[in-house]
């Protein structure tokens, strides 16, 4: 009888460590912490979102004669932001290309947009708030560039860790988890350094 009593009591600790084993705790870490470095992205992204207009109005006294370029700009803009994802759409591999594809939609449409303000417009080279604007932005596409290498770090941290015995378990068994999509270039020709003819 007394044997039957102590059977559950030891049989608690060897569960807690089996299923402390299986990644119950250290999966939802690494996947909120994948989620927070999204949130890092999406806070450049809005950065960058909020300093063009300010540089499309600063230049617009200078450039009436680049309305196209000012108008391609406005308009990936606008479509970059009109697209959302949010953390749950991470492990949508669609979702992730589409959002990625706009985003670079924008910076290549800025490219030959300060480009052409250099070449065509000496003066403005000059201008205290288009140069304070242009270095804003240009800190921010840096920026982008390592929330991004840090969102992968942690996306690949957790895709391994919900992969890996034993954790691999209790990422199926009790979260259902799904590896998460990294962010990855989707201009053409991205692995070659742009062209820049001054």
């Amino acid at each position: 009888m007394s044997r039957l009593r102590l059977a559950p009591a030891l049989l608690a600790p060897v569960a807690a460590l089996a299923l402390g084993g299986c990644g119950l705790n250290s999966i939802p870490t690494a996947e909120e912490n994948a989620k927070a470095r999204w949130a890092d992205v999406q806070n450049e992204y809005q950065r960058r979102a909020d300093l063009v207009p300010n540089l499309v109005n600063t230049v617009k006294g200078y450039a009436k004669q680049e309305s196209s370029v000012l108008t391609e700009v406005t308009e990936a803009r606008a479509k970059a932001g009109s697209i959302q994802l949010t953390a749950d759409d991470l492990k949508d591999p669609a979702k992730v290309k589409e959002f990625a594809a706009a985003q670079a939609r924008l910076s290549t449409a800025l490219v030959p947009f300060r480009q052409q303000l250099q070449e065509n417009y000496p003066d403005l080279k000059s201008n205290a708030n288009f140069l304070a604007l242009q270095s804003q932005l240009e800190g921010t596409e840096n920026r982008i560039t390592i929330a991004r290498r840090d969102y992968n770090g942690a996306v690949q941290q957790y895709n391994t860790l919900i992969r890996t015995f034993p954790n691999s378990i209790g990422a199926k068994v009790f979260y259902g988890a799904k590896p998460m999509q990294t962010f990855e270039a989707t201009a053409p020709n991205a692995q070659s350094a742009p062209t820049v003819n001054f």
